[in-house]
């Protein structure tokens, strides 16, 4: 029996990187590993099988958790009712005349689809069927066409109620409420930078996003009328938060009986689709659970062995700068982004990290903020890049060179954002303080 607890953690780790290498489930792999390892330190293996009777149970009755079904169901129906393709020619109304108008209404829909989906790869994926077709039709290259598309659905997951908001909050016991307005402000700042790079972009090369017709303040009345409906939904739930009226767990059960409704009453709810919605929902839901429950008995080996204790200690030995630290981790995040889906580059990371965070004395909420800022900006960073994946999953004819140069601007902007937060963490915190949010 190995004797040193750090060198039983070391394998278990290694042992679960080569089970995730053989393509078994991120949950599973950790679930297995952390199994393992109590097992072999506690020299009890009917002790650490224990730990699937209480981590299962106790998740599952999660009230925490249980928003991201709900959640996850609203962004699915919403998707079904077309609320998306609504929210794309609202912007496109307002400024799809301008050079580049097109590529800066996919901007607007993904954040505002964000904000009633909470999926980067949902709303990527949706907004490949929504505004490339457009784009393309109407002479944008297709670089600038797919690179709005892929870095406009990172913001899936920034802009709150936000899926993966609600998991670090879980995880690392930090208050929703708080963690959603403190991404309001970067998440502005998001869509505010990434439409300052389609205006260069344009400026510098203006036959890649030529000007599209201008509509009266009258058709854009007409528009803003028509589209009442996913505009009611989002106030609804991102009011009904922010003002208290609702819990989060209550606005994502109204939002997504709202979102229902109109699926119903557009006439779009058929058996398929309820079966799809349905389907979807589930089997989402099932792959984060899985990981949430394999993340936690992986966190208890972690803990149990000292090694969360002696890496901040050794960290704190090296006397580095706690920004150059900061920077190994934005670093480090970046490329887990590019590999994993993003609620597994956070689980497997914050049992060593955020403990490291709190150490080095950062704001565990503006922390969070900006570790789902550095992982959504990992899914289109070269050479994987999952919503480049995605895109070019369902746009075969454009290469992915294509589309990675494409995206170049806006990483650039992704860069310039990040350094802002880091240097002005206010950016992130001010609001949550103005309105007396608990943190």
């Amino acid at each position: 029996m190995i004797q040193d607890p750090l060198l039983v953690a070391a394998i278990g780790i290694i042992g679960m990187l080569v089970l995730i290498a053989l393509h078994i489930p991120i949950g599973v792999a950790m679930g297995m590993a952390g199994f393992v390892g109590v097992a072999v330190l506690l020299d009890d293996w009917r002790a650490a099988a224990t730990l699937f009777g209480t981590e299962t149970p106790s998740h599952l009755a999660s009230s925490d958790l249980a928003v991201i079904p709900l959640f996850l169901l609203m962004g699915s129906f919403a998707g079904a009712a077309g609320l998306s393709r609504d929210i794309y020619r609202l912007a496109f109304a307002f400024v799809g005349h301008r050079p580049g108008g097109l590529a800066l209404a996919t901007i607007g829909g993904c954040a505002g689809f964000g904000a009633v989906c909470g999926s980067s790869v949902a709303t990527a994926a949706t907004m490949t069927r929504i505004a490339l077709p457009e784009m393309l039709e109407r002479g944008y290259h297709p670089s600038l066409a797919a690179g709005s598309i892929a870095s406009g659905g990172t913001l899936g997951m920034l802009i709150p109620p936000s899926v993966i908001m609600v998991l670090y909050g879980v995880l690392t016991e930090q208050f929703v409420i708080a963690l959603f307005v403190a991404a309001i402000v970067p998440g502005l700042l998001a869509v505010v930078l990434y439409f300052v790079a389609i205006g260069v972009h344009v400026r510098l090369n203006p036959e890649s996003g030529p000007p599209g017709p201008k509509f009266t303040w009258s058709e854009r009345y007409q528009i803003f009328v028509q589209s009442w409906g996913v505009i009611l939904l989002a106030v609804v739930v991102s009011g009904g938060i922010y003002s208290g009226v609702f819990t989060v767990a209550e606005a994502a059960a109204v939002g997504a009986a709202l979102a229902f409704l109109f699926t119903w009453g557009r006439k779009r709810l058929t058996r398929e689709v309820l079966w799809e919605t349905l389907t979807e929902t589930a089997g989402n839901t099932g792959m984060i659970y899985l990981i949430i429950i394999g993340a936690s008995i992986f966190s208890y080996f972690i803990t149990l062995s000292g090694l969360t204790e002696n890496f901040v200690q050794s960290v704190e030995a090296l006397e580095i700068n706690r920004f150059v630290i900061l920077m190994l981790l934005f670093v480090m995040y970046l490329i887990l982004g590019s590999i994993f889906d993003t609620v597994a580059a956070m689980v497997l990371t914050l049992p060593f990290v955020f403990p490291l965070i709190l150490h080095l004395g950062f704001d565990p909420i503006w922390f969070g903020v900006i570790n789902v800022m550095v992982i959504e900006i990992g899914m289109i960073t070269p050479p994987i890049g999952i919503n480049v994946f995605v895109l070019h999953g369902m746009a075969r004819d454009i290469p992915l060179a294509t589309i990675f140069r494409g995206i170049v601007p806006f990483l650039i902007a992704d860069l310039v954002r990040l350094a802002m937060l880091t240097a002005f963490p206010a950016l992130a915190l001010w609001l949550p303080a103005a309105l007396g949010t608990p943190m």
